[in-house]
């Protein structure tokens, strides 16, 4: 390797990171017990590297397809750049969220590289190290001792008193992290009551092996494991305690959900929205910048955490996880049943995630391939999945990831709903308790006797079974089936809920889009308050759903 690294070493980082993570990865997550038991720090710096190298690859293979001999290979600050947005993209969990933030401080200081060629110099890598430690605290709304933070501050400490070549600061800076890594129990009382050092932590060493390796070109020499650098003597540690059933905490008071999501959003509207977040949960980092942040967050209360972060700006591919399940899932255990289900909108990912089930949240329009649902079932860890596609055109794919996993032993039964409020109508039958052929018999009978309907708007003229419709008309379809056509929204809402009302019905669920006008439900509402008096009403917000309103009767 160069002593002044490039690109090519960027890359080399990055697949040599993958390979290290990969290989302590079990370990990493076996030693995981803050800020949550939920034994998934391994796995969660390990998808965060490989987004980065992905998107590493990108760039080389643009380069190449180019053409040109001075093309065919990146720049350094491309390379980085790319490597610090892939991390941000795919950052997963408390550790991969300050993972990425610590690589995006990097690469502001790698940015502009003072070495000659264009590569970089022992300052740069000083620069660099500082800068991510700093930016790795400004991201965590509360900093706590004892974690990869402090690892990340030792690191750079010794790196900007090393000597003069890069080599030399990647050296002093992997030993001042090794030599962190083994002081974070006593920093630490969730670390010293188990026997362990800090998991992100030990996973940042590894890195910084592998940047010692890329940049000298031979590895530093072997750093402790957790098991050698944690404990003191045997009699004195006490039995590591089990997490709390519940939640997956070492107490019983920890929120009980992790939520992570990209948002697209000013800085100002961020600032907000930490405020916002910090006094819902805990753990929070935000990471990012130039209108792209990565959130994670733990709290109770999904649903107002994603209303926060609406407010703030556009956030999508939302990820909620229940402590509970991810602590069984630690300890090796298997849940009975789980239900994973396919859903498009923000606000309905959060409320089927609150509701218990594990969620492919997808963009309007966006179609997920066989080998993404049958992930998330194997995500959910369950000996029985209930698997619910939520649109007709998705119950192809669905059922293809279903064979996939009942191929890996898992029993998967597949409710054809077509909209994610028949998805919802069977959520709420759900019963883990009861037998599994009963508990799908009663889920599907529920989706089934709930009529739903959408509104859309006509792209251009057709022939409809309702009539023929003008681009522009505003269209309600029931059933899949054109039943009602205007030319206002609320009015043809109205029209569309009274068509599904007349066959009777004892609850109406609404479900508003983003494009939804303000006053829409309270319209609907007192609609059917004035001509159904028997009927109940609730409302929920989808987010960026493919359409104004989905409505429900069952």
């Amino acid at each position: 390797m160069p002593p002044t690294p490039d690109a090519a070493a960027v890359r080399s980082w990055c697949r040599l990171s993958l390979r290290a993570l990969g290989r302590a990865r079990e370990e990493i997550d076996a030693i995981n017990v803050y800020p949550v038991a939920d034994g998934d720090t391994g796995t969660n710096l390990y998808l965060t590297v490989e987004s980065a190298a992905q998107a590493v690859e990108a760039v080389f293979d643009a380069h190449t397809a180019g053409g040109g001999a001075e093309e065919a290979v990146p720049t350094f600050a491309e390379a980085f750049r790319a490597l610090a947005h892939g991390a941000l993209i795919g950052a997963r969990g408390n550790s991969g969220t300050i993972l990425a933030q610590l690589l995006r401080g990097m690469h502001g200081a790698l940015a502009a590289p003072t070495g000659p060629d264009g590569r970089i110099c022992a300052d740069d890598l000083r620069r660099a190290l500082a800068a991510a430690a700093a930016a790795g605290y400004d991201a965590v709304a509360r900093p706590v001792e004892g974690t990869m933070l402090t690892v990340a501050t030792r690191a750079a400490d010794a790196a900007r008193a090393a000597g003069g070549s890069p080599a030399e600061v990647a050296r002093a800076a992997h030993a001042a992290a090794s030599a962190a890594l083994a002081a974070t129990p006593a920093q630490l009382d969730a670390l010293r009551r188990a026997g362990v050092v800090d998991a992100g932590g030990l996973g940042l060493v590894a890195l910084l092996a592998v940047l010692c390796e890329v940049v000298t070109g031979e590895p530093p020499a072997a750093a402790s494991t957790a098991a050698a650098t944690a404990a003191p003597p045997a009699q004195a540690v006490p039995a590591a305690p089990e997490p709390c059933a519940e939640t997956g905490q070492f107490g019983p008071d920890g929120p009980a959900f992790e939520l992570i999501f990209l948002l697209e959003a000013a800085d100002a509207a961020v600032a907000t929205l930490r405020t916002r977040l910090d006094a819902l949960g805990d753990s929070l980092v935000v990471v990012g910048g130039d209108g792209l942040w990565n959130v994670h967050v733990h709290v109770d209360d999904v649903g107002a955490a994603v209303e926060a972060a609406i407010d703030a700006g556009r956030p999508y591919r939302i990820r909620v996880t229940h402590f509970g399940d991810q602590a069984r899932r630690s300890r090796g255990e298997r849940a009975v049943r789980a239900v994973v289900a396919l859903v498009r909108g923000d606000g309905l990912a959060a409320l089927y995630g609150q509701a218990g089930a594990t969620v492919v949240a997808l963009r309007p329009g966006e179609r997920p391939a066989s080998g993404e649902i049958a992930a998330a079932v194997r995500r959910a860890h369950a000996r029985e999945v209930v698997l619910l596609p939520n649109d007709a055109e998705l119950r192809h794919t669905a059922g293809a990831a279903a064979e996939q996993a009942r191929g890996d032993g898992v029993r998967v039964a597949l409710i054809p709903t077509r909209s994610a409020v028949q998805g919802l109508a069977a959520l709420a039958v759900h019963e883990p308790g009861r037998r599994f052929d009963e508990d799908v018999v009663a889920m599907t009978a529920a989706a089934g006797a709930t009529r739903y309907a959408e509104l859309a708007v006509a792209e251009h003229q057709s022939w409809t079974t309702a009539g023929i419709c003008q681009a522009g008309d505003v269209l309600g379809l029931i059933d899949d089936d054109v039943a009602v056509i205007g030319t206002d929204l609320a009015e043809t809402a109205v029209g569309t809920l009274e068509r599904m009302l007349t066959g009777g019905g004892e609850l109406v669920t609404l479900i508003l889009g983003s494009t939804a006008p303000p006053d829409l439900a309270d319209r609907l509402r007192a609609h059917v308050h004035d001509h159904h008096l028997a009927v109940d009403t609730v409302t929920y917000e989808g987010g960026d759903t493919s359409t104004p309103l989905l409505i429900g009767v069952e």
